[in-house]
């Protein structure tokens, strides 16, 4: 009954690979929702597992897994439990404090990089699944999920599969559900693919419901009035995250942007996303800085 899943736009961990997978209890159905996330039975477990090949060119050779997080949805609330893996690789352990790991691989370039990789510990893990004062998931929506899986008897869209396979309810005609851009499809617009980064990446936080609401600075890709997504926009606070910069986008001009100033830092004072990751999104922020560069 464990189903595996992916999403359009994946959370940048550091270049760690996942691999996602749902369990409801028989019985049970998702219930659809057409832009939030939805809405899950008590009993789910989501499951995600954080892993490195030894060589990304190779990505299904020589992995180790690092960890695996738990949400369980018990009593309407969902619970946070990372598990961590042995080095032999036959265990994983619960972990609430999370821990830091010295990891190195060889990059899709043929370069040697490293890390010292950070589990999280439950608090760090509520910071970013938090609305309001509630834990949620984040990354199961319809805009996420809209999008084929290659399960073992072929490909087919995800939300269908679950639907043909009493999974989910309330699933309307294809055309009607909407899809969250794949930020790595370069066929794809470059705004519709740097709005989806920055949802994936930052907008756990920055939505009206989420732990920095304060700021104003709101950004699911859906948000269309470009004031609310940073542009010409002043920080609420200055400080050092501004890197000296006056506006959190400043159209055509990337360096003079407070959001690619935090999107480009690895100071842990200054960075953002501010958990989940110690090295620079090295593709991401290339795209975020060509699409500042085109705007008027």
């Amino acid at each position: 009954g464990v189903i595996p899943y992916s999403l359009n736009s994946p959370l940048f961990s550091d270049y760690a690979f996942k691999k996602r997978f749902i369990k409801i209890p028989q019985g049970t159905k998702i219930k659809y929702s057409p832009y939030d996330v939805f809405e899950f039975p008590e009993g789910t477990t989501l499951i995600k597992n954080f892993y490195y090949p030894e060589d990304f060119r190779k990505p299904e050779e020589r992995i180790r897994i690092l960890e695996t997080r738990l949400l369980i949805k018990e009593k309407s609330n969902w619970k946070t439990l990372p598990f961590v893996w042995n080095k032999e690789q036959t265990e994983a352990f619960l972990d609430v404090a999370g821990r830091s790991m010295e990891i190195s691989w060889t990059h899709f370039d043929g370069s040697a990089r490293k890390v010292s990789y950070s589990v999280p510990n439950t608090n760090q893990c509520k910071a970013c699944h938090l609305r309001g004062d509630r834990i949620f998931p984040i990354g199961l929506s319809a805009r996420q999920l809209n999008a084929d899986y290659p399960y073992s008897d072929g490909p087919k869209n995800q939300l269908v599969y679950w639907s043909e396979n009493n999974l989910l309810e309330g699933l309307p005609s294809q055309g009607t559900v909407p899809k969250l851009a794949s930020y790595s499809d370069t066929q794809a617009p470059v705004d519709l693919r740097a709005r989806a980064w920055l949802e994936v990446n930052c907008s756990h936080c920055h939505r009206s419901d989420g732990p920095a609401r304060n700021s104003g600075l709101h950004l699911l890709a859906d948000i269309t009035n470009p004031a609310e997504y940073g542009v010409g926009k002043a920080p609420v606070a200055a400080g050092k995250g501004t890197g000296g910069r006056l506006f959190s986008i400043v159209p055509g001009k990337p360096d003079e942007s407070i959001l690619q100033f935090r999107i480009e830092s690895t100071d842990p004072g200054t960075m953002m996303p501010e958990l989940g990751r110690k090295l620079q999104h090295e593709e991401g922020v290339r795209l975020v800085r060509e699409w500042i560069m085109a705007m008027k």
